[in-house]
């Protein structure tokens, strides 16, 4: 099985849906502390899929985040990465060996690699993890998940890590679809709202960095409302600074919905590709404020199709619609808009030094 990486400038990075996995999210990465690192990365066919061909290749651009803990110790961390899916199966052993093969690569004084899986969770299609209802409950305790993954490796070093770093659960929109079936799509409820949003007269436009004080100020009326950790302004600025403002690039629109010149709800549109994401989002305490925010979310989904985006990525949702759970409203909100929920695999870990890996393992459990 052939499984080797070549340093690569991620400027020079082929474009992609996967947003974490471009350019753009290397230079955002950068501003944020993180040292972002390109590679081209070519393996065999059979370690994605066991029965190929082990002579036909298969080439993908991977990004890779280190961020030092302290002066003496580093982790590795690949967001939503990579790319590549192998089958079920396959999913350790392509883990194990890319871990291995990547390992040179790294600052010798590298913990642990962490990936941020996009892959489709392998318990999302097994009919004894969902409820009478139909709703997922998720996958099984971390212990059976290690197991299964692992099954077929060398090292059996693969460990579901103890939180997930971006969204593991999400709604995803065909934007293939004409205007009027995704509108026919929406619960009855999102559908009104929008509608009435309309009827109400708020508008909903397009801003530029001069107006990133007002997301500023939404942004903290919601963080503040909802308990959610603050950050500070150049944060989301860095996010508008460092776009392509190309088709073949990422492209940031931040859009505000308003009435009478007031602003009431914002969010961050990011098109990379063929794909549309919802990143950010933020709304003032006010009774008109959810009206906005369905306006809003419309007019982010229609400005994804114009622009030639084929799906709409809605990042982040409950894995089903147990109340208790924290983003509850956020998964009702979002599951309006008609699109079909998605459950990740999340963050995994192989571990090069286990003790120091151990040790910053408890660290993240006492935190949670």
């Amino acid at each position: 099985m052939i499984c080797e990486l070549e340093q690569k400038d991620i400027e020079e990075f082929k474009t992609t849906n996967i947003l974490p996995q471009t350019p753009f999210w290397g230079r955002v990465k950068s501003n944020q502390g993180f040292i972002a690192q390109g590679f081209e990365l070519t393996i065999s066919k059979n370690l994605l899929i066991s029965n190929a061909s082990s002579l036909e290749k298969v080439v993908e651009d991977l990004l890779i985040l280190i961020k030092y803990i302290n002066n003496d110790t580093c982790i590795a961390y690949v967001p939503y990465g990579p790319k590549l899916e192998p089958t079920f199966e396959n999913q350790g052993l392509f883990l194990e060996q890319l871990s291995e093969s990547i390992k040179s690569h790294l600052p010798p004084n590298c913990i642990f690699i962490r990936y941020d899986l996009i892959w489709e969770n392998q318990w999302a299609s097994e009919k004894e993890y969902f409820d009478n209802s139909g709703n997922w409950i998720g996958p099984p305790p971390h212990q059976t998940q290690e197991f299964r993954v692992n099954f077929g490796t060398t090292n059996w070093n693969l460990k579901k890590s103890v939180q997930d770093n971006l969204p593991k659960n999400t709604f995803f929109l065909d934007l293939s679809l004409e205007e009027q079936d995704l509108l026919y799509n929406m619960r009855y409820n999102t559908r009104y709202n929008v509608r009435k949003a309309n009827k109400k007269g708020i508008r909903v436009r397009e801003y530029g960095i001069e107006h990133i004080d007002s997301w500023y100020k939404l942004y903290l009326d919601t963080a503040i409302r909802h308990g959610m950790p603050l950050q500070n302004q150049e944060f989301f600025s860095t996010i508008l600074k460092n776009q392509d403002n190309n088709k073949n690039g990422v492209t940031v629109k931040m859009l505000m919905a308003d009435i009478d010149d007031k602003f009431l709800s914002s969010m961050f549109l990011v098109l990379s590709k063929k794909r549309g994401t919802y990143l950010y989002g933020a709304s003032k305490s006010s009774k008109n404020n959810s009206m906005a925010s369905y306006a809003l979310q419309w007019e982010s989904i229609r400005m994804a199709k114009a622009w030639g985006c084929t799906e709409y990525d809605m990042f982040g949702s409950a894995p089903n619609l147990n109340r208790a759970h924290p983003l509850h409203g956020i998964h009702i909100y979002k599951k309006g808009f008609g699109g079909n929920l998605y459950h990740r695999m999340g963050c995994w870990d192989y571990p090069y030094n286990k003790k120091l890996y151990d040790f910053y393992k408890l660290q993240e459990v006492q935190k949670n």
